[in-house]
């Protein structure tokens, strides 16, 4: 493994290093495929493994393979609720200047999770429930945290997850999905065009430098969020972004 700046514990950071290899493989792998990912010992990364295994952290399928496990859960749902405590004041900002619902997610196990929402004012509008779980190829969430990864990433999320069209509008093959984040990494933001809900239109924007893949954004009726809504949003979202980013980056 190679040396960490931090000066911790190397024990931890090997326990660390094994739930984040496995997370980026899928939430599965085998010993091998563990072994030939990290510059770890065999016997080391076995013990390591038992350890966690007993400890419910990891769990051992009836194949032989190595997953994430149930007590992961709880500190995750944990973790998510002081980010969507972090990131509200500013969800709140975008609510109050554009008059509309805004949302944080996160990816989570190849879907994006809601982990905050401020909604709006407004009788007709956007609601999602926080703790709601999504596919990333249809939300504008999930597009913006997409187009932040390799293409190669994307193909294999999209492959365990499958591609619904909740909408005719929705995008339901691969190639039209990385022309779709292609044009979102150009300009900066996504668009979920009544992708989710016919008559809902969002715009979204990936949180830089976050620990976990991350986005914002804000929604509500195709006839109130329409250009003239994007071209004031789209500078908010960016403003929102860039303070959670360094509220979540702060040492």
């Amino acid at each position: 493994m190679a040396e960490k700046p931090s000066g911790g514990v190397q024990s931890v950071e090997r326990v660390f290093e094994l739930l984040e290899l496995i997370t980026d493989a899928g939430g599965d792998v085998t010993l091998s495929e563990l072994s030939s990912s990290t510059d770890l010992p065999l016997p080391t990364i076995h013990r390591l493994l038992r350890t966690l295994v007993a400890l419910g952290y990891i769990r051992q399928l009836p194949n032989r393979r190595y997953a994430l496990g149930p007590r992961l859960i709880r500190l995750g749902e944990g973790a998510n609720k002081q980010l969507g405590a972090l990131a509200r004041p500013q969800l709140k900002s975008l609510v109050d200047r554009l008059g509309e619902t805004s949302n944080m997610a996160v990816l989570d196990s190849d879907m994006v999770i809601y982990v905050a929402q401020v909604p709006s004012l407004h009788s007709m509008r956007m609601f999602t429930e926080v703790g709601r779980r999504a596919h990333t190829h249809d939300t504008g969430v999930g597009k913006a945290i997409l187009a932040q990864l390799d293409d190669e990433v994307v193909r294999g999320i999209v492959a365990r997850t499958g591609m619904p069209t909740p909408t005719a509008k929705s995008i339901g093959d691969i190639e039209s999905l990385i022309a779709d984040l292609n044009r979102i990494r150009e300009r900066g933001y996504s668009i979920d065009e009544e992708e989710q809900e016919i008559g809902v239109r969002c715009f979204a924007m990936a949180v830089p430098n976050a620990p976990t893949p991350t986005a914002i954004s804000v929604s509500g009726p195709v006839s109130r969020v329409d250009q003239h809504f994007a071209d004031r949003a789209v500078p908010l979202l960016r403003e929102a972004a860039l303070a959670i980013s360094a509220e979540l980056n702060q040492n």
